[in-house]
C-alpha cells in the first residue's frame, strides 16, 4: 500500500480531507465516526491519530460530485439530513461521518433487503436513522421526521424531482438545501439526457428551488448529474 504523504482538509470542501499518497496519487476522504470500521470495502488512513475513510467516487454520486467541482458542500456537523434513497449505506456513511453524532440522517430506503444492509451500518451510527418506507409517500413518516437542514436525494423513480419536492414540502427548512442525484436513464430511457436533467429542474423551480449548481458525474457514473439547490418556501 502507498505510504501517506499527508493528510489535509480539501480546499474548497470542510469536513472532507485530501490523502496525499507518494508516487502523486491523491484521494478525498471523511473522519472515520467508528475507528476501525468500514463500511464498504474503502480503505482506512491513519494519520496523527487519527482515522480516515477513504471517500469513493465510484462507489458515491456525492463523492464524484467533489472531484468533479461541485460548487460547494452544504453539509456540516450537527446538521438534519433527510436521506431518500439510502440504499446499503454508502454514501450515507461519509455524511455521517461529517455531521457528526449532533447531527442526524433520516435514512428512507423502500427494498428490505437493502435496508437489511444498511441497519447493520446504522448499527454502530447513531446518528443513522433506518425508515422502511416509500419516498412517494412522505407522510408515511412525518411521525419519525423533523424538520431538516437539508435533502439528499438518490431515488431511481421517474418522477424524481416530483418526489423530492413532495418531501420538500412537508420536512425541509427555508432556504434548506438539496443535493439530488438524477439518474436519466430512471426517469426516460427515450430521451437525451440532457433532455431529461432540464425537465427535472425545471420541475424544481417550479416548487421553489433554486438551482445553484449542475455537475455531470462522468466518468464515475454514465448518464448521471447532481443538482445542488435551495429551497424557498412560498
Amino acid at each position: 500500500m502507498s505510504e501517506i504523504i499527508k493528510i489535509e482538509e480539501h480546499p474548497n470542501y470542510k469536513n472532507v480531507y485530501v490523502v496525499e499518497l507518494e508516487g502523486g496519487e491523491a484521494k478525498i476522504a471523511t473522519k472515520n465516526l467508528t475507528p476501525g470500521k468500514r463500511v464498504y470495502g474503502e480503505r482506512l488512513f491513519q494519520w496523527r491519530g487519527v482515522e480516515y475513510r477513504e471517500w469513493n467516487p465510484y462507489r458515491s454520486k456525492l463523492g464524484g460530485a467533489l472531484l468533479r467541482g461541485l460548487k460547494e458542500l452544504p453539509i456540516a456537523p450537527g446538521h438534519k439530513i433527510l436521506y431518500l434513497g439510502a440504499g446499503s449505506g454508502t454514501t450515507a456513511s461519509h455524511i455521517s461521518d461529517i455531521v457528526g453524532l449532533s447531527g442526524v440522517i433520516y435514512s428512507v430506503e423502500f427494498a428490505p433487503r437493502v435496508m437489511r444492509d444498511f441497519i447493520l451500518v446504522a448499527e454502530s451510527r447513531r446518528n443513522l436513522v433506518p425508515i422502511l418506507a416509500d419516498a412517494r409517500m412522505p407522510l408515511k413518516y412525518r411521525f419519525i421526521v423533523d424538520l431538516v437542514d437539508g435533502i439528499y436525494a438518490d431515488v431511481a423513480q421517474p418522477d424524481q424531482a416530483a418526489i423530492v419536492s413532495d418531501n420538500a414540502d412537508l420536512y425541509l427548512k427555508d432556504g434548506g438545501y438539496l443535493l439530488l442525484a438524477i439518474k436519466a436513464r430512471s426517469v426516460d430511457v427515450t430521451l437525451e439526457p440532457s433532455e431529461v436533467y432540464k425537465r427535472e429542474i425545471d420541475t424544481l423551480k417550479n416548487r421553489g428551488f433554486e438551482i445553484i449548481d449542475v455537475i455531470h458525474l462522468e466518468p464515475f457514473d454514465k448518464d448521471h448529474a447532481m443538482v445542488y439547490a435551495r429551497f424557498r418556501r412560498s
